[in-house]
């Protein structure tokens, strides 16, 4: 499953539970995603009308879209069934807790797809310990 990740995600949060969801690009939106033109930077998921949105994802302006080119950081609806969705806004109506996104790639059927985690954020003592754990980890490999 090749496709684009998000490896600040990791660092930044602790990952509870994944799942996959859909996502709804336009036609320029899925040729720049295709080349690979996206940042994760500040993204995250929330509910809006009963829906969930991919907010803040920047998806580079296609270089040949001319006058269709889309907003690049339009928010974009998340494709799940209704008694998954139910789930998660119970999950993240709980304190501290957020969705974000950890990989975004192409199914065999060509369809958008998003990995997408419930989490927690980390505190700043907690990330430097996990820096220093696989630091030594590394150390240990070299052996």
């Amino acid at each position: 499953m090749a496709g684009l990740e998000n490896r600040k995600a990791r660092h930044d949060y602790e990952i509870l539970e994944t799942l996959e969801a859909g996502l709804v690009l336009r036609g320029t939106e899925v040729k720049s995603v295709r080349a690979g033109q996206v940042d994760f930077t500040g993204t995250f998921a929330r509910f809006q009308d009963g829906e969930l949105f991919l907010e803040n994802l920047y998806i580079a302006p296609y270089e040949k879209g001319g006058y269709t080119n889309h907003d690049p950081r339009r928010p974009r609806k998340l494709l799940l069934h209704r008694h998954e969705l139910s789930k998660l806004r119970g999950r993240v109506e709980q304190k501290g807790l957020t969705l974000v996104p950890l990989k975004l790639y192409f199914n065999e059927r060509g369809k958008a797809k998003l990995l997408l985690a419930l989490a927690r954020g980390k505190r700043y003592h907690q990330k430097r310990a996990d820096d220093k754990r696989r630091a030594i980890q590394r150390e240990l490999e070299n052996w």
